[in-house]
This record gives C-alpha cells, sequence and structure tokens, in this order.
C-alpha cells in the first residue's frame, strides 16, 4: 500500500511540476537567469520534500509550489514593463572582446578567466582569439560571439546610404518600450533632435508609440511599433 502511495504521489507531482514550468513560459527552458534559477531549484526542492515524507499533505507542497508560480510570473510582467527591474533581476550583458581586444576588467569582475572564454569560444568554432571581434556575455551565462570580417566573405550588408550615420559596433537599442536609452544615443553620437527626426520619416511622431527601436553600424534604424489598444 505504501509503495502504491509513492507510486501515485511520483505521478501527480510530476505533472503538477511539468503544467507549473509550462506556466512559466518557454524561456524557462530556452535560458534560466539567477532569478529563474532559484524558482526552478526551490520547486524542486518542494517537490522532493512531498515525495519523501508520504504523510506529508499534499497541499502543504502544492501551495508553496503554486506561489512561487505567483511570484515568477508577478516579476515577469514587472521586468517586462520597466527596465531598471530587468537589470536588476536579470543583470546586463558583459563585453568581454570587444574589437577584438581583451576586456581584462571585465572577466576580472565576472570571475571568467580564459579558459572558460576558449571553451565557449570553441563550442561557437572559434578557435582563435584574434578572429573574433565581439565577445559578449549574457546574464543566462551564454556567450554570444561576432566573428571579424574577412574580405574573402561574401558581403552580406546592403549599400550605405548617404547621410546615415555609421560607427563601429554592434547594433545598440535606442527607444525600448517608449524610453529612449539616453546613454546608447550618446554612444552613437547623436541626439534626442535626430532620434525624432528619423522616426518622423517613418510616420511616428511620438516615443511613446516605439516598442523598440534599434541602430545598427550602417546606420539603418529598425522600429516596432506599439499595438494600439
Amino acid at each position: 500500500m505504501e509503495l502504491l502511495t509513492i507510486f501515485l504521489r511520483t505521478v501527480m507531482i510530476y505533472f503538477v511540476v511539468f503544467v507549473m514550468l509550462r506556466i512559466m513560459g518557454k524561456r524557462e527552458i530556452g535560458k534560466l537567469s539567477v532569478f529563474d534559477l532559484v524558482i526552478s531549484i526551490m520547486i524542486a526542492e518542494i517537490a522532493v520534500f512531498v515525495l519523501e515524507d508520504i504523510r506529508m499533505p499534499m497541499a502543504n507542497g502544492m501551495v508553496p509550489m503554486i506561489t512561487l508560480v505567483l511570484i515568477q510570473l508577478l516579476m515577469a510582467f514587472i521586468t517586462l514593463k520597466s527596465q531598471r527591474f530587468r537589470t536588476l533581476f536579470e543583470g546586463r550583458p558583459s563585453v568581454l572582446i570587444e574589437h577584438g581586444k581583451l576586456n581584462r576588467e571585465e572577466m576580472r569582475k565576472q570571475r571568467y578567466n580564459l579558459d572558460d572564454l576558449m571553451m565557449q569560444l570553441r563550442q561557437h568554432k572559434v578557435m582563435n582569439v584574434a578572429d573574433v571581434e565581439f565577445a559578449i556575455l549574457e546574464p543566462s551565462g551564454k556567450l554570444s560571439v561576432v566573428e571579424k570580417y574577412h574580405p574573402s566573405r561574401k558581403p552580406e550588408m546592403g549599400p550605405i546610404e548617404s547621410g546615415r550615420i555609421r560607427y563601429a559596433g554592434l547594433p545598440v537599442a535606442l527607444v525600448m518600450d517608449g524610453k529612449v536609452q539616453e546613454d546608447n544615443l550618446q554612444k552613437v553620437g547623436q541626439t534626442r533632435f535626430w532620434l525624432k527626426s528619423e522616426l518622423k520619416k517613418k510616420g511616428i511622431s511620438d516615443f511613446k508609440e516605439v516598442f523598440f527601436c534599434s541602430v545598427d553600424h550602417r546606420g539603418y534604424l529598425y522600429v516596432d511599433k506599439k499595438d494600439r489598444v
């Protein structure tokens, strides 16, 4: 009888945890931030307690797990609306290689050694640091790599339009959820007036109409407008 109880509780907990992870969203599987990792570990630990002690009522395990899922959904909503909270809970990407040069200060800050760097570069099929233009450590711990351009490769970029800005670097976000990113504007050497003029050319009169806007190294703007309610 006891074995049957353990079997049934195990099956029930399996489906409960499965449904909860589905509710929490695909981002839990695709990448785990520190906050996501804490929630996932706590749910797993609670599930183990319920399975180990068959005298414990199922409700004693279900309530804390449901509470954690609700906390995660609430925080996901808040971080979706607020960049400040998003940075606080998920962190910022760290540039480890910029324009082909190792950022030793940032590597030291992230406690990221050369062996870690070389291992992740090899996973991107890059064997030589000299071939890397940018390497960015994402908040999830994954390394994003942009290789240097080689003349032997076929160009993937279209012609540069006259009168547009041009800078050396990765695409930069200029507007996020209706808010102008002042630091990034300074990085590309432009002003709010310039940005507003460029958006007007696309039929946008207010920054609040923009969900996301970025500029690449050729000066081309990508704009995604907010959905009208």
